[in-house]
């Protein structure tokens, strides 16, 4: 196993990690209470805020060595993506849960976590059937601004729209947060749709083969 793969393999040990620990405390009665200083930041949210950052950095450094060491491996192929999902859909299902972990002022609406999910898991069984046939499916520009949106609004909603929400009085929070997690979830949908569309082919072919 070469370094970049050792980088992705940690990275999913740290997401585990973090998933087991949050669980745990979730199932813990009367849980105490713990924020960061004076803030409206969870202690236990500000953690996880912390694995997410160096989770999200290590999948960028992981993919860079691994194509300036000439070290692409199919198994690197197999743990980037699945790293990236646990990371993205694990934060996204517990943020949409009030309160099951720590006091949070700000949850990810349900629907947005729905949408988000389903369409991961078309594009990803799309680009498998495509794989089986030697066709490799390119990402669209939508499908990368799903990408940045979420790794912005995911940290923001663990530090409760910190530090946007102290800039006035009459911000509201969340605001910052919503506003990046409804531009993620429309251009989520819109990329998936995007795909199926213009990767339809893939169907047909299956029905002429069949």
């Amino acid at each position: 196993m070469n370094i970049p793969t050792k980088i992705t393999v940690s990275r999913i040990v740290l997401i585990g990690i973090m998933l087991i620990g949050l669980l745990v405390i979730g199932f813990i009665p009367n849980f105490p209470e713990v924020y960061l200083g004076n803030s409206t930041i969870s202690l236990v949210y500000f953690v996880c805020f912390c694995v997410f950052v160096i989770a999200a950095l290590t999948d960028k450094l992981d993919g860079y060595l691994a194509r300036k060491w000439n070290q692409v491996t199919d198994l690197g192929k197999f743990l980037d993506p699945v790293a990236d999902k646990l990371l993205v859909d694990s934060c996204l299902i517990f943020l949409s849960v009030p309160n099951f972990i720590a006091p949070n002022n700000i949850v990810i609406p349900v629907f947005c976590t729905i949408v988000m999910i389903l369409r991961d898991l078309v594009v990803d069984s799309l680009r498998f059937i495509a794989a089986g046939k030697g066709q490799v499916l390119a990402a669209n520009i939508f499908g990368k601004i799903k990408t940045v949106c979420q790794m912005v609004a995911i940290p923001l909603f663990f530090l409760n729209d910190w530090p946007f929400s102290y800039f006035d009085a009459n911000w509201g929070y969340g605001r910052l947060s919503y506003i990046f997690m409804f531009i993620a979830t429309f251009a989520s949908l819109l990329s998936g749709v995007i795909y199926v569309v213009q990767n339809r082919s893939v169907f047909k072919e299956d029905k002429k083969n069949g």
